[in-house]
């Protein structure tokens, strides 16, 4: 597996990194589907392991996966996988709990102490923020970072991230909270990274990154032939594109001209769209998510970005 030095945390992580989020099953919060539906416990803890086995070292979760069990699912590998062997991320912020915004201190520090018992662990590498929003006039956004650089100076956490589904609130953000990496939305259909100015501003400080939803939950692959339905509970529910029969089309088409392009490549399709997310980004990850045994056993032939013409061309495939 392909490493990368995950900017000026000096931590060397594998290209290819794990999400978790899968693993904690069907879950709402605030009324809101989060979750992710037919996953088996069986197969979450064997991909795990063999993760490990085969050096997909970064491990990434959050607190309100599956309310905690994606997390408690990590915790009961340490038995049999050597916690210091795995960079281990976890977020905070999207359970607000029973007050009315997010990122309450005293809540906050609830769900930290509740992610490290689920985790089975006194720390962990990497805590996240998990999104940018800090209140209508970003009142709660002090609170919030002084909150997790205590967690930093109790040694709960090694390193402060910063995450959101939109580049732009992330670069809003960014200078004040200067943190050690950041983790945004990234793929070739979705794909603000540039243009927002992050790029440039992950390059000049030496940020690590870690890019979330680089497949699009599966979609850009072309495995669907039609709309697909989901239930409740389930994050995929709210992405309209699982209901574009147009879109689900054009990604077969797509799929059909990564095969022929990257043909000499084991995995041609996954290898040209998480190339291309990683082309340019040397302190880069991208995060996908690892169901089972088989798919881990895909992604150990993945993680090199392609040169720029290959990672152009394969941009222009999902230009909306």
């Amino acid at each position: 597996m392909k490493k990368v030095v995950l900017g000026h945390t000096g931590a060397e992580v594998s290209a290819i990194s794990l999400g978790a989020w899968s693993y904690g099953g069907k879950n709402t919060s605030g009324g809101v589907p989060v979750g992710w539906s037919g996953q088996e416990d069986t197969d979450s803890k064997a991909a795990l392991r063999w993760a490990y086995e085969l050096d997909i070292n970064h491990w990434d979760t959050a607190d309100v996966y599956g309310d905690g069990y994606s997390e408690k699912i990590i915790g009961s590998m340490w038995p049999d996988i050597q916690r210091n062997q795995i960079f281990l991320a976890t977020k905070v912020g999207w359970d607000q709990g029973p007050h009315e915004y997010w990122y309450h201190p005293g809540y906050m520090r609830q769900n930290m102490e509740r992610s490290l018992n689920n985790l089975n662990t006194d720390f962990v590498d990497l805590l996240y923020l998990h999104h940018c929003n800090f209140g209508k006039h970003d009142e709660y956004f002090d609170d919030a970072m002084e909150t997790v650089h205590r967690f930093q100076d109790e040694g709960k956490t090694r390193f402060i991230g910063l995450s959101d589904w939109s580049s732009k609130k992330i670069m809003k953000f960014i200078q004040r909270a200067n943190p050690d990496v950041i983790q945004p939305l990234r793929n070739v259909y979705n794909d603000t990274y540039v243009h927002s100015g992050l790029k440039e501003y992950v390059d000049t400080h030496n940020l690590g990154i870690c890019f979330f939803s680089p497949i699009k939950h599966g979609l850009l692959t072309g495995k669907y032939d039609n709309v697909a339905f989901f239930p409740d509970g389930d994050f995929r529910q709210t992405v309209q594109e699982f209901q574009d029969i147009d879109f689900i089309n054009k990604m077969q088409k797509n799929k059909a001209l990564l095969k022929k392009r990257f043909v000499n490549h084991a995995q041609p399709v996954l290898h040209g769209l998480l190339g291309a997310v990683l082309t340019g980004c040397p302190t880069g990850c991208v995060l996908l998510g690892l169901r089972n045994k088989k798919q881990v056993f895909a992604a150990n032939n993945l993680g090199q970005p392609l040169n720029k013409v290959d990672a152009g061309w394969v941009f222009s495939l999902y230009k909306k």
